[in-house]
C-alpha cells in the first residue's frame, strides 16, 4: 500500500474524536487510470504530506464546515499557518464518485466523492490576492474547501442518485447538508490533485424499508 493511501486510512481510524460521528464520507482515494500516468503523477512524485484540521476546545481532528464558511475559525490550531508552499501556482481539490450500494489559473483541484453521484471537481485558489501576495492560511484553506462542498451539494442536490446507491447519503436541504459536515484532512493524492476527508456530525438516518407495489399488490391478491 502507498504510503498517502495508508495516511488515508490511518485518519479513519486513529483520529481523535469529541464531537460529532465516526462515520466518514466513504471514498475511493483519486488515481489516474492508466499505469503510465499513475507512475508519473503519483509514484514518481514526491506527495506533500497531509494537512490537517485539528480544532480545541476541545480538542480533536475537525472543523465544522459551517464554522468554516462563516470564517469562525478561533478554535482551529495553527490557523494562520501558510499552506501549499513549494506547490507552485495551482493543485486541484477532487470530488469523485464512490458507488456505494446497500446489501487552469492559480488553483489547487481537491477530489471529493460523495457516494450516489457522479464525480465532481472544482479548483481554489492557492495564493490569497492580498499585498503582498503569498500562500493561503490553512483558515483561508479550510473557508475554501467548505465553498467547495458547498456547491458541490448545490450541484448534486439537482442530481438523482445512482441506481441501488444508500439513500441514506442523499444531499440537499431535507437530507445531507453543510452544517451535517466536518473537515478532518486534506491529502495529497496525485501530481497536483488533493482529496478532503469529511466525517459526519450525526448518525446517517435509519431507512424505511418499503416493498415495491408489485410484491404488495400480489400479497394483496392472495389474501
Amino acid at each position: 500500500m502507498l504510503p498517502h493511501v495508508e495516511k488515508w486510512f490511518w485518519v479513519q481510524r486513529f483520529a481523535t474524536i469529541a464531537t460529532g460521528t465516526r462515520i466518514f464520507v466513504p471514498q475511493r482515494i483519486y488515481r489516474p487510470y492508466t499505469e503510465a500516468d499513475q507512475k508519473r503523477y503519483i509514484t514518481d512524485c514526491e506527495l506533500k504530506q497531509t494537512i490537517y484540521f485539528l480544532s480545541s476546545n476541545p480538542s480533536e481532528f475537525g472543523l465544522t464546515l459551517d464554522n468554516a464558511i462563516k470564517s469562525k475559525h478561533k478554535d482551529l490550531q495553527d490557523k494562520d499557518d501558510p499552506m501549499f508552499a513549494g506547490c507552485g501556482p495551482s493543485v486541484s481539490i477532487r470530488v469523485e464518485v464512490r458507488p456505494f450500494i446497500r446489501s487552469r489559473t492559480r488553483f489547487i483541484h481537491s477530489a471529493h466523492q460523495w457516494p450516489g453521484y457522479r464525480s465532481w471537481t472544482k479548483q481554489i485558489p492557492t495564493n490569497d490576492f492580498k499585498t503582498p501576495k503569498g500562500p493561503i492560511t490553512r483558515a483561508k484553506l479550510a473557508k475554501n474547501l467548505a465553498n467547495c462542498v458547498k456547491r458541490f451539494i448545490e450541484w448534486a442536490a439537482k442530481q438523482p442518485m445512482e441506481t441501488n446507491a444508500d439513500r441514506r447519503w442523499k444531499v440537499g436541504p431535507k437530507h445531507i447538508k453543510l452544517e451535517d459536515l466536518m473537515l478532518v484532512s486534506l491529502h495529497h493524492v496525485s501530481k497536483g490533485s488533493w482529496q478532503p476527508q469529511l466525517r459526519l456530525r450525526r448518525p446517517l438516518p435509519e431507512l424505511t424499508a418499503h416493498r415495491p407495489k408489485s410484491i404488495a399488490a400480489t400479497t394483496s391478491m392472495i389474501l
